[in-house]
């Protein structure tokens, strides 16, 4: 199979069946096999999760893929996964301290379960395929390296010798490269992509920032001017370079500027040049390059995740493809059997109202154009209704509907006020409980169930249409917000292991009532009466992994970093605030930036777009069954999720009417997107006709932003 290992990440595919293969093509009015079944359903489910894993096709290999995407295997390995990640609580510098056996006989467990995990993935792919893809290949070595470094370090701890675990800021590896963590390499990419345009914008603000130390040191440094803490004032060029640095986050202001403001009101006409230059202008384009950058990338993947889907769900429809006079098409049957393996728990009335949508005229098949439509579909989140008439109401229908009873149905139904009403009860229950306890008492636990009380505030937001479309789109984007979750705690995690090694007993904290000679220094002569000190920042240390979170936390937020920073150089060494610039400029000038792009792009889409055109055939049809209602005429607690029981049926008119009458409805749900990327496919694949089968397999995996190709008003119009 053609292609590199990160092409075949970006998406790489089984080949169709060969002639001769044990998986054969079902001539007409022939039923498939089983083998024919379960290799079209994983086509189908790899299109509708977007899952790109080149698999073997033979019968034996197709079982053993079901086996390795079942939910319980995914999450069995990220349960091992942050199960190896949080080891570093437990080791020193530990929040609970473990012996290093216990920990390192866990952490060999992780590892024999990643490998475990590789193998079978071995199982499933070529040979070629699995050596040629680059993430198998870090896991490899992140394995080897992992227990080189145990063995040293458990060697020479048994002879007393001081090491260090060099490969513990590896852990994250683990977390990007496993095929299930898609979403997290696609964010690394964005970055990768991005920093060549970023590089040159930030060289040339360095470079900004570099002329006005030079004009600064000029200025001021004959003056003999002080900072507050006695220190000689822009002296030195390396440490008027920080300074202005800082002064781009605007952390420093403006106390950077009141020793030469002092002196003279005009100086302060350097400082207000400055920050306008560099703060308002270099960082726009920052955000400026780095979201035009993303876009550009993100659509060239998106564009590559919409025809690599194409090309599963037209082998699918080739394994199970009948003829039908001068067409193939898929019997009705098969088609059933075929949305029965792919999503087993949907009810069959919601499998029967797809089949209404994909065979409209209901002629027994389904034509090829409806068949590649199936994953789409599928992604789309149905919602099965019913509704039930009270006992009361069909006994005694005039008091169930009276005033009195109605008052009380409307307050005993939202389901917002069960949650509070259960929580307050949770909270009295507690407070009876631990009423002996020394940490609460009755009145604290009271101002718990006030505050839960608070909470039905919340009404009021959601009972304001404009502001409930607002909070929807907030929901629905939550799932990207996510991906970036997971790769600040890469950074992090890496930032955190790096700076336990560097900084780590540098810094203590002492209580109030301590009596050491040095509480008041953090534990550290050289901090005496400096910044950090007087602060009280000494609980921001990185002595252990979750101070270490809260300490890199305080610089994402980027208010007084440069007092940590320096804090830090002083009980170290000046060059150690190279290790906050690059964690500000990885975190704060890139992943934020990245970050606000991408949501920036979910909002749009989610917020200012029309539905799909899938979204609108379904409501069509829903519609047309006269089996359709608005999300606000739906009642409180009578929702019913897609998985209902097999009683629900659609088959037949005469049938239809039976269950509609009965109660039986259907809607799209708010969150109406199962996947990140369903979500995402839609800035595009909207303008990828139903017929276009796309570029071959290698012309996909060459795509580039600056191919040429359709002009899709969903970016554009948007924005």
């Amino acid at each position: 199979m053609s292609g590199t290992a990160e092409e075949l990440e970006a998406g790489n595919e089984a080949p169709l069946p060969e002639e001769g293969s044990s998986v054969k093509i079902s001539p007409e009015l022939e039923v498939p096999t089983e083998e024919d079944l379960l290799l079209a359903a994983a086509y189908v489910y790899d299109a509708q999760y977007n899952r790109n894993i080149p698999f073997e096709t033979s019968p034996q290999a197709i079982r053993f893929y079901y086996l390795y995407n079942h939910w319980s295997m995914q999450i069995a390995t990220y349960f091992f996964i942050f199960l190896d990640l949080s080891l570093a609580l437990f080791e020193e510098p530990a929040v609970y301290p473990l012996p290093f056996l216990a920990t390192s006989l866990v952490e060999v467990l992780c590892l024999c379960t990643f490998f475990g995990r590789l193998v079978q993935f071995a199982k499933v792919t070529s040979r070629t395929v699995f050596w040629k893809d680059t993430k198998n290949i870090c896991i490899l070595l992140a394995i080897l390296l992992t227990l080189l470094d145990l063995i040293i370090y458990g060697t020479l701890r048994v002879f007393n010798i001081h090491s260090i675990r060099w490969s513990r800021f590896l852990r994250p590896l683990f977390l990007i490269n496993f095929p299930e963590s898609r979403q997290i390499r696609r964010a690394f990419r964005s970055i990768r992509n991005t920093l060549p345009e970023v590089l040159y914008v930030f060289l040339l603000l360095i470079f900004n920032v570099l002329m006005f130390s030079l004009m600064a040191l000029k200025l001021f440094g004959d003056r003999n001017l002080k900072t507050v803490e006695g220190s000689s004032y822009f002296t030195n060029i390396l440490d008027i370079m920080f300074d202005l640095y800082v002064l781009v986050t605007t952390a420093n202001s403006p106390d950077v500027m009141m020793p030469a403001y002092n002196l003279d009101w005009r100086y302060s006409l350097f400082f207000i040049t400055y920050i306008v230059i560099n703060t308002y202008i270099f960082m726009s384009v920052f955000l400026a390059v780095v979201y035009n950058n993303y876009r550009k990338h993100l659509k060239n993947e998106i564009r590559k995740l919409a025809y690599m889907k194409r090309h599963k769900m037209i082998k699918a429809f080739n394994i199970l493809k009948t003829q039908e006079g001068p067409e193939f098409v898929v019997k009705e049957a098969h088609w059933k059997q075929l949305v029965k393996m792919v999503a087993p728990d949907i009810s069959n009335s919601h499998r029967e109202l797809l089949l209404r949508i994909s065979d409209e005229e209901q002629k027994g098949y389904v034509d090829k154009k409806c068949f590649l439509r199936l994953a789409d579909l599928l992604n789309i989140q149905v919602i099965t209704m019913k509704f039930k008439r009270h006992p009361l109401e069909i006994w005694m229908p005039h008091i169930y509907k009276s005033s009195g009873s109605l008052f009380i149905q409307k307050i005993v139904q939202h389901r917002f006020d069960t949650l509070i009403i259960i929580a307050a009860l949770m909270a009295t229950i507690a407070n009876t409980a631990i009423k002996s306890a020394v940490e609460y008492n009755s009145q604290q636990i009271l101002d718990i169930i006030f505050i839960l009380r608070l909470l039905r505030l919340i009404r009021i937001v959601d009972s304001i249409q404009r502001f409930r479309v607002i909070l929807t789109t907030l929901i629905n984007i939550i799932p990207t917000m996510l991906t970036f979750g997971g790769l600040v705690l890469v950074v992090y995690y890496i930032f955190a292991i790096i700076g336990m090694e560097l900084f780590k007993d540098k810094v203590q904290f002492f209580s109030e009532s301590s009596t050491d000679t040095h509480a008041l220094d953090c534990g550290n002569p050289a901090l005496k009466d400096s910044t950090f000190a007087r602060s009280r920042y000494c609980k921001n240390n990185f002595n252990d992994l979750a101070s270490s979170f809260i300490v890199l936390m305080e610089l994402t937020v980027v208010n007084q970093w440069h007092v940590i920073a320096g804090g830090f150089a002083l009980v170290t060494h000046e060059a150690t605030k190279l290790f906050f610039i690059a964690f500000h400029i990885v975190v704060v000038i890139l992943i934020v930036n990245i970050f606000v792009a991408f949501i920036l792009e979910a909002f749009f889409v989610e917020y200012s777009l029309e539905k799909s055109e899938i979204e609108t055939t379904i409501e069509k049809k829903i519609q047309e069954l006269g089996m359709g209602i608005q999300e606000e005429d739906v009642p409180d607690g009578q929702l019913i999720d897609n998985m209902e029981t097999n009683e629900n049926d659609l088959s037949g008119g005469e049938e239809m009417q039976k269950q509609s009458s009965k109660g039986l409805f259907f809607r799209i749900a708010s969150k109406r997107y199962r996947t990140v990327d369903a979500l995402l496919q839609r800035m595009f694949e909207s303008e990828i006709s139903p017929e276009d089968e796309g570029p071959s397999l290698d012309e996909i995996l060459n795509l580039s932003p600056s191919d040429m190709y359709p002009k899709n008003p969903t970016f554009e119009n948007s924005a």
